[in-house]
């Protein structure tokens, strides 16, 4: 297009940053990796990275995950491997002085799965881990850095994964999102479970069952039982065609 001048436009970088999330000892676990160059150096923030020329978004953020910290997501529209994790886009972030190096538009992503593996440290971070939601969000001064000191997130990764923590408490109000913390096969309470980690709270057992397959398709039996939690053998499910709880199930006030 002989009208276009591209060097009239000032320049900017793509990056992708990754909120993802899983459920570890009944509590709602993040990953957060340390950082091995400036800026920020040493200081803990979401994985991510910068995009390639030739690639798109989706395909960015499946990468940087797998060279961080080794861990697997697929697209919701693609099938999933047996170690894949649900990955939707969450929100662009493009505040000027967001990164101290230039001008920097981050795409967030957010992934969620059950029993992640522990992390392992790539690319440009120097060791990985998953850190409880309620500690890296809480009122203190921040997380531990390399010197020992707490200093907040790195970038705006607080705000970031914030929105990301609340998109999920939101979206399994009214959808089947919750499912993808679970197994293949679950029980009504290890679902249960789910919601009561993403919450922060305790619900009642026999209201959640009732709600919970009380949508047609939403649940659906596989066949089997277990015995996994203790106790007497507990049906097992899977997730059904419905993805939309319907009513859907309000979070309580906390």
């Amino acid at each position: 297009m002989p009208s276009y001048d591209p060097s009239t436009f000032p320049p900017f970088a793509v990056t992708v940053d990754l909120v993802v999330l899983t459920v570890r000892r009944h509590a709602l676990c993040a990953l957060v990796v340390r950082r091995g160059e400036s800026p920020f150096r040493g200081r803990w923030a979401l994985p991510g990275g910068f995009v390639r020329a030739d690639e798109d978004l989706g395909a960015a953020a499946a990468r940087e995950l797998v060279e961080e910290t080794g861990l697997c997501a697929h697209d919701p529209s693609a099938p999933a491997p047996g170690n894949g994790a649900h990955l939707e886009q969450l929100a662009t972030y493009g505040d000027p002085g967001r990164d101290p190096r230039m001008r920097v538009v981050s795409v967030a992503h957010l992934a969620l799965a059950p029993d992640l593996p522990a992390p392992r440290a790539g690319g440009d971070a120097n060791s990985a881990r998953w850190a409880s939601v309620e500690d890296l969000l809480g009122p203190g001064d921040g997380f531990a850095r390399e010197d020992g000191e707490s200093a907040p997130l790195a970038f705006d990764h607080a705000r970031i994964l914030d929105d990301g923590v609340e998109r999920a408490r939101s979206k399994i109000e009214y959808s089947s999102l919750a499912t993808a913390f679970c197994p293949p096969e679950f029980t009504v309470g290890e679902l249960r479970r789910v919601y009561e980690a993403v919450w922060g709270v305790v619900l009642d057992p026999r209201n959640f069952h009732r709600k919970v397959t009380g949508t047609p398709g939403f649940l659906v039996p596989s066949g089997g039982t277990t015995t996994r939690q203790g106790g007497r053998p507990a049906q097992l499910f899977r997730a059904g065609a419905a993805t939309v709880l319907n009513p859907p199930m309000l979070r309580p006030e906390v």
